[in-house]
């Protein structure tokens, strides 16, 4: 049996369309909302089984890797997050790469000898790496409407990924998934199915424009925090706002707060997009938080550690 893992964010999810139209697999599905990042907890083998896991933390996952290739699985892992110790088995292949310039979508492009760039284009600007999709783009020529279009859908899918549970979400990461997955190209998918690429965009648009009409709650020369209400649309942009938020004011970090159900907080972290460094350090400093260099985040701070965050975001970037 195969199965596929992955996030189900635009880079994880375009990270497997180009894979599986380059290498057909009929497979189980596993997927989820962006921080659910544990889906290998999820995934039972047997002695042969193969499995393909895409943009999820190996560090977060790495006992149920280790738990699995016992079990006689064989694993295909290709991701961009900090990896911790790779575990050394002959069942396991690894494609991990931490450089804050790429994604799991670029670097499957780069494994398939980029016969499907478009996905990786898109999903790169979906993870905020706009200057790497434009490099790519580069060398398709493609015009600038074009490249208008992929990011747009890049944001677009990645801005369905966010929310407390799937149910918060538009699309379910594995419907969307199997929607997008038999067009060869970004382009074939808004045309073959534009509703989808409508619903999504104009849910952007109109969740965007709620929290663009918000405040700082504290911002100093070096960081802004932004709070969101406790509402299925905050829910829904606290991701793709911090991205907004890191493009609109590139040499500050910046946070944006949601609220959970666990009376607490989940925070989005973007380090500034001049200086892209340490925004995972800082979120792993706390429990339940990680990611990246330049996006990270924390998926449950207890309220009464609020301002400890912020007084250790601000000294963390001064």
């Amino acid at each position: 049996m195969h199965f596929d893992v992955f996030n189900g964010d635009a880079d994880g999810i375009c990270a497997l369309i180009q894979l599986r139209l380059a290498q057909p697999q009929t497979a189980q599905l596993i997927t989820g909302i962006k921080r659910d990042i544990q889906l290998l907890d999820r995934c039972t083998a047997h002695p042969g089984d193969c499995i393909t896991v895409l943009d999820v933390s190996l560090q977060a996952n790495s006992s149920r890797v280790n738990a699995l290739l016992n079990q006689g699985a064989h694993i295909f892992y290709v991701d961009h997050h900090q990896p911790g110790t790779i575990p050394q088995h002959p069942h396991l292949t690894t494609l991990i790469d931490t450089n804050n310039t790429t994604c799991t979508s670029l670097l499957v492009n780069q494994y398939l000898q980029g016969k499907y760039p478009l996905w990786a284009i898109t999903a790169a600007f979906g993870d905020n790496l706009n200057h790497s999709a434009e490099q790519l783009a580069a060398t398709l020529k493609l015009n600038p409407t074009q490249l208008e279009t992929l990011l747009n859908l890049g944001i677009a899918i990645n801005y369905n990924s966010y929310g407390s549970c799937v149910d918060d979400l538009y699309f379910a990461p594995d419907m969307l998934y199997r929607e997008m997955s038999t067009f060869p190209s970004p382009f074939d998918f808004i045309n073959g199915n534009r509703a989808i690429f409508t619903q999504l965009t104009q849910g952007y648009q109109q969740d965007m424009a709620n929290a663009q009409a918000l405040t700082a709650e504290y911002r100093s020369a070096v960081v802004a925090v932004f709070m969101l209400p406790d509402s299925v649309w905050a829910r829904r942009v606290n991701g793709v706002f911090g991205n907004y938020l890191a493009n609109r004011d590139p040499n500050r970090a910046h946070a944006v707060i949601s609220h959970n159900p666990g009376n607490g907080y989940q925070i989005s972290v973007r380090a500034p997009l001049a200086r892209k460094f340490g925004a995972g350090q800082l979120c792993a400093a706390f429990p339940s938080g990680g990611g990246r260099e330049a996006a990270a985040g924390i998926n449950h701070l207890p309220a009464d550690q609020l301002a400890l965050f912020i007084k250790k975001f601000e000294a963390f970037y001064s």
